[in-house]
C-alpha cells in the first residue's frame, strides 16, 4: 500500500512503497463494503511494479483518496470493490478503471495541506451487500477529542514487513489538536484531524494512505501522513472542511455525463 507520507525527503517519490497497519485485526470479510483499494501505475514505464493506495466509495462513481496517492496525470488508476483478499479474484469484486480525477487546487506536495482527491469510476459500481457507498460529514461537522474511530487498509502489519493480503482495521482515537500542532509545524487544525493513541501499540505506521477514518458510521478523514521514526500521532484530511469543494466536484463529474447540446456542435 502508498507510503503514508512523512515530511521528509521520503516524499520526493510518494507513489512508491508500501503500507501498514500496526496492532490491527482482520475485519470480518466485506463488513466494510465502502472500502476502495487503489492499484496504480505509471503508464509509459511498461513493467513497472504497480503501488497501491486506499480509499473509499461515496457515490456510485465516485471515490475519495488522498491527493498525494495520485498527485500527477500519466497515471493508470484501476479501483477494485468488494475484496477482502486483495490477491484472490474474489466473486465479490468489482475492478472499475478511473477516467478522471482532481486533486484540490491548494494541494501542497511539500507540506501536505489539502490532501485530498476526487477520482471518477468509469462505470458506475454494482450496489449491493459488498459493495455501497459511505456517508460524509456535513460541512464543518467535528467529531469530538476522544472519540473511537477506525481505519481499514491492506498492506504490512509490522515496521518489520510482515505482510498480509486481507483488509485489517484498528481503532484509533481523536486527540486534542495540541499535540498535532506541537509535532508538526504545518499542521493546519480546520482542514487536519490529530488522531492517536501514544499507549495502544496501534497505528497506520507508513499505511493506508487514502484511506477513511470512520467515527460514528460517517468518513470523517482520509489518512495522510505521520512523524518520521515514531509511530503517532497521525494527521487525516479533515473530509468535512472539503465538502463544499467535493460537491462541487461531483458537480462537474456529473455535468461531464451530459450529452451534448445542439448549440455546442
Amino acid at each position: 500500500m502508498l507510503l503514508l507520507l512523512l515530511i521528509s525527503s521520503a516524499f520526493v517519490l510518494p507513489w512508491a512503497g508500501a503500507g501498514r497497519i500496526i496492532g490491527g485485526k482482520e475485519v470480518v470479510p466485506h463488513s466494510r463494503p465502502y472500502m476502495a483499494y487503489l492499484k496504480i501505475k505509471v503508464k509509459d514505464r511498461s513493467g513497472s511494479k504497480p503501488s497501491s493506495c486506499g480509499g473509499f466509495l461515496i457515490r456510485p462513481d465516485a471515490v475519495l483518496s488522498a491527493a498525494h496517492c495520485v498527485p500527477k496525470k500519466g497515471l493508470k488508476v484501476t479501483v477494485i470493490l468488494g475484496a477482502h483478499n486483495i490477491n484472490v479474484q474474489e466473486w465479490s469484486q468489482q475492478r472499475i478503471h478511473v477516467t478522471d480525477w482532481v486533486i484540490h487546487p491548494n494541494y501542497s506536495s511539500a507540506s501536505l495541506q489539502n490532501d485530498i482527491a476526487l477520482l471518477k469510476l468509469r462505470s458506475r459500481a454494482r450496489i449491493n451487500e459488498n459493495v455501497t457507498f459511505i456517508s460524509i460529514p456535513r460541512s464543518n461537522e467535528h467529531v469530538r477529542v476522544g472519540t473511537r474511530c477506525r481505519v481499514a487498509g491492506w498492506g504490512d502489519t509490522s515496521v518489520y514487513g510482515s505482510t498480509t493480503d486481507v483488509m485489517m482495521e484498528v481503532d484509533l482515537k481523536v486527540q486534542n489538536e495540541t499535540l498535532c500542532q506541537q509535532e508538526f509545524h504545518d499542521y493546519q487544525r480546520l482542514s487536519m484531524i490529530c488522531v492517536g493513541d501514544q499507549n495502544s501499540g496501534k497505528s497506520t505506521y507508513e499505511g493506508d494512505s487514502g484511506g477513511p477514518l470512520v467515527c460514528n458510521k460517517k468518513a470523517h478523514g482520509i489518512v495522510s501522513y505521520g512523524p518520521s521514526g515514531r509511530l503517532l500521532p497521525l494527521v487525516f484530511t479533515r473530509v468535512s472542511y472539503f465538502v463544499p469543494w467535493i460537491r462541487q466536484q461531483l458537480r462537474r463529474f456529473a455535468l461531464q455525463e451530459l450529452p451534448a447540446s445542439p448549440s455546442s456542435q
